[in-house]
This record gives C-alpha cells, structure tokens and sequence, in this order.
C-alpha cells in the first residue's frame, strides 16, 4: 500500500521556472546537491519572495538564517528557506549586505519572519528596514555586541550573576583566571610523557614480593604435617608394592619364536 504522502519532487525545471519569473532581479542560481539557491538583489527582496509565494507556489518561509564572511566586503548574507506544500519542495534565497546597509523585512508577506528577524539582528547585526519591533530575543537586556560575528570575543564582554547581597541580577566584566587560559588539549589516554596534575600525590605501590619457594624434604615419609602424619607415610610406603622393572632393548624383552620351538 503507498503511503500517504506524495512523492519527493525533483528539481528538474524548477531552476528555469524561477529564473524566468525572476527576471533581472536575479542575480545567480546555484544548483548544488539537488537543492537550489537563488541570490537576488537586496533591494528587490520582498518583491522576489512575493512572487515565489504566489506565482510559484512556495507558501511558506520555514526559516531566516544568517551567515558571516568577514573577507567579504559585504560580510553578511541572508538566508530565506521556502517550502512549497503543493510541490513537496523547498529553495533557498538570499541576499548579502553590510553592517550598517539595512535588509527589507518580509514582516508583511509573513507575520512569522518578525521573530525570525529579530534572532539574525541580535545574533549578527543586521538590521532589517520595516520590522517595528525589532529587540534582541536571545541574548539578555544589557548584551552589547553580536555573538555569531567572527570577530566577536569567545568569552564575550559581561557576565551575569545573581547577587545575593543586592538581591537583583547584576553585569560583571569578565574575569578569567590564569589557570584557565592555557588548555592542554593531549588526552592522558593518548600516552602523555607527563605527570599529570596530582598524580604526584598518588602513592607509589610497592613492589610484587618474590613468590615463595616450594618446600621440600630429604624422604618422602617426611610430610611436614608432624611425627604422626610422618610414620603413617612410611607405613603406606612399606605396605605398597614394588613396581615391576622396565623392559628395555638391552634387558630381558619379550621371548622369540624360535625360544617356543
């Protein structure tokens, strides 16, 4: 029995179809492992997301994600991820800029890109032109900087603590202490020809004790278990039988035939 869903949709056509309902506000096409990327002028953004909404039948925007080149002279790209219900497909758009060129809100066409602006302006700086309510939504109130820039400090500026002397939360720079500074990142199960940081402490173990040597006597009455233990092992030894000598090559072997005769 077939399942419900409908069949995943290739991308053959799909590129021509777009590029010709574009038009010149399309700047590239890429077509990288059977998904499509479409680059469009800034400035034409909500005009070409329009379009792709009710023209080509791409009805939702999934996600807005932001992405940093800081060699680039416009460092910051825009990603719009589309998904279209009816063709069981989804494209990517995107737009570049700077840190100060504002990108056009799609606010109007989705009412969800407002958050989804708000996590790329806080995360990297880019500020989107309409959005009237533009705050940061993931980092704290008094946060200065943008977190997802490569040029944003790892440990950041402030730290936030709870103080229980003022009873509120209070903003502290960030101290950091020496010992914390200088990592070792050689795992000690990888052979470290080093001792490790209180392993000096541990006590050296003692060294294995020789194993004993195994006792032994002059007779074999002579037990090691006392007198009485050694006079019932010559009692046994004297009722035991004498063991029949072996025959040898050079002794007295088995008769011969012609010895019967």
């Amino acid at each position: 029995m077939g399942h419900a869903a409908p069949k995943i949709a290739t991308i053959d056509g799909i590129a021509e179809e777009i590029a010709a309902l574009l038009g010149p506000m399309l700047i590239e096409t890429i077509d990288h492992a059977d998904e499509l990327t479409f680059i469009v002028v800034r400035d034409d953004l909500a005009a070409a997301l329009t379009a792709l909404r009710d023209m080509a039948q791409y009805q939702q925007l999934m996600e807005i994600a932001g992405v940093d080149y800081p060699e680039r002279a416009e460092r910051f790209e825009v990603a719009y991820h589309l998904l279209s219900v009816t063709r069981n497909h989804r494209i990517r758009v995107k737009v570049s800029t700077d840190e100060d060129m504002p990108v056009p809100t799609v606010t109007h066409i989705w009412p969800v890109a407002g958050w989804l602006e708000r996590e790329v302006f806080d995360m990297y700086g880019v500020v989107f032109e309409g959005n009237g309510d533009l705050r940061r939504i993931l980092t704290d109130y008094g946060f200065k900087g943008h977190p997802q820039r490569k040029d944003f400090p790892l440990t950041g500026y402030v730290e936030l603590r709870y103080s229980e002397e003022d009873k509120r939360v209070v903003y502290e720079p960030v101290k950091l202490a020496q010992d914390f500074r200088s990592f070792d990142f050689m795992s000690p199960w990888e052979g470290a020809e080093y001792i490790l940081p209180g392993d000096e402490k541990a006590a050296v173990p003692p060294a294995p004790a020789a194993a004993p040597t195994p006792k032994s006597t002059e007779k074999k009455a002579d037990t090691g278990a006392g007198e009485a233990a050694n006079k019932a092992a010559e009692t046994k030894s004297a009722d035991a039988p004498a063991k029949p000598a072996a025959h040898t090559d050079e002794g007295k072997g088995a008769a011969k035939p012609e010895d019967k005769a």
